[in-house]
């Protein structure tokens, strides 16, 4: 594996197209046996599935990891093989790091550190995390790319495609080519470290007035396009607390610093974090939240947010027609009323917690396979109407509500979830949030090539 990631240029992908040209083209295969009745050991190959994608250090596992939340995307053991999903792949060694370093900072490289680690902290699909210390005494993390990652990203998204065009040709009860291309340039944003630092400023300016939820602050001038340097933030892996024992307060304010730190970047200025699994954040010592990565990051139009509580209310009072306004509003189209009563059923998976004004569980039953069962049943009702094409904005809104959802679901503790929600959107306002918005992008100082996405 060392050695492939570290060929560069058109040799580079093209020993990564032959790795994943086998698996995909595979996956591919498979997936047209399944529509075609002749599929067989479901379990098995989704499996053998997720050990491959596991062990690669790419994008591909992000791309079906997302799709396994939208119903009908992927045959239901696929898509329950890859909503677990996280990268275990082993980090690289010193001399890979020793290059990298040099190539990001020049030589001498070191005279900007008192120590530098040469063991990784922390391995991702992208880059590897090394603890140093500034020669001012502080504390900071090293995220360094692994080489030819855009090759990498351009080689497993054309075959991604591939895979996901031979599925659709079978079964196109939602149309994802908007998806795919939506899913293709957050990724591709992911490889530039500036527009992560930016991110970064951004998450924090938004944050400011929530203390329970701490976004490291990035060294400028350590970091470049592929090694991205942020303060150290101290704090436990949330895995480990929770095995280790929380009482009931201290998961309630895990769940309250989550739901507000991603939810008030959302509704007070349209932004989303669109990651949010477990790897994601730590436990502070006094019971707050350290954020963590921030490269799957998009700002919505303020209409688009209005959408978003719209569509709650909508769905509170049973008003199809305001649902279909607000879908509207989200950038569906060709919306009939038939199809507007199935995608009220897969939104009200999403919003039910927020409109019971009780103490409950983020899911009453605590079990998966319901979330499974109504997201199959919405496949088979778009089916029946005809296909839905899912717009861009709809992609990291979904994927955030779920993977915020399957979090609480780890943590069982019942929240009045409701009087959360309406905590921050009580006072919502279409004008403030654009304002609001405007100048968290400002003082985010994004690079002229590097604008953040907006929708």
């Amino acid at each position: 594996m060392a050695r492939d990631l570290d060929n560069t240029g058109f040799f580079g992908e093209f020993r990564r197209m032959v790795q994943t040209t086998g698996t995909v083209g595979g996956i591919a295969a498979r997936l047209a046996g399944h529509k075609m009745g002749v599929f067989t050991g479901g379990a098995g190959h989704a499996e053998d599935l997720k050990s491959v994608l596991g062990g690669l250090k790419g994008p591909l596992m992000k791309a079906a990891q997302l799709l396994a939340t939208i119903p009908g995307a992927l045959p239901e053991e696929y898509a329950e093989e890859l909503a677990q999903l996280q990268s275990n792949a082993p980090p690289m060694g010193w001399n890979f790091v020793r290059r990298r370093m040099t190539a990001e900072l020049g030589p001498g490289w070191e005279k900007n550190f008192r120590s530098f680690g040469r063991d990784a902290a922390a391995a991702a699909s992208l880059g590897q995390v090394h603890q140093a210390i500034l020669n001012d005494g502080r504390r900071v993390a090293c995220k360094l790319q692994y080489p030819d990652m855009t090759a990498a990203v351009e080689a497993d998204l054309r075959q991604f495609r591939m895979a996901i065009g031979v599925y659709h040709k079978l079964d196109n009860a939602i149309r994802q080519d908007d998806v795919v291309e939506e899913l293709a340039e957050r990724l591709r944003e992911e490889l530039d470290y500036r527009r992560e630092a930016a991110n970064m400023r951004l998450y924090r300016a938004a944050l400011a007035a929530c203390p329970e939820v701490t976004v490291p602050r990035p060294v400028d001038e350590l970091s470049t396009r592929r090694l991205l340097t942020m303060e150290w933030v101290n704090g436990r892996n949330l895995n480990t607390a929770l095995r280790d024992g929380l009482d009931d307060e201290q998961k309630k304010a895990i769940a309250r610093a989550l739901f507000r730190g991603w939810y008030v970047p959302l509704y007070h200025y349209g932004v989303v974090h669109g990651d949010p699994h477990m790897g994601n954040f730590t436990l502070r010592d006094d019971g707050g939240l350290n954020l963590l990565d921030f490269g799957a990051i998009r700002i919505f139009s303020p209409s688009f947010i209005k959408g978003n509580i719209d569509l709650y209310k909508a769905l509170r009072a049973g008003d199809v027609d305001s649902a279909a306004e607000a879908y509207k509003a989200w950038g569906f189209r060709d919306l009939t009323r038939e199809k507007v009563v199935v995608l009220n059923e897969w939104a009200g998976l999403l919003f039910a917690p927020l409109m019971d004004d009780r103490e409950r569980y983020i899911q009453e039953d605590n079990d998966p396979a319901h979330g499974r069962e109504v997201l199959s049943r919405v496949h088979d009702g778009l089916q029946k109407a005809g296909g839905v094409r899912l717009p861009r904005e709809f992609v990291l809104v979904d994927r955030s509500a779920i993977g915020l959802g399957s979090v609480f679901m780890r943590l069982k503790v019942k929240m009045n979830w409701c009087k959360l929600f309406h905590e921050i959107v009580e006072e919502f306002d279409e004008h403030a949030l654009a304002e609001r918005q405007k100048a968290v992008v400002e003082a985010a100082s994004f690079p002229p090539d590097a604008q953040p996405a907006q929708g």
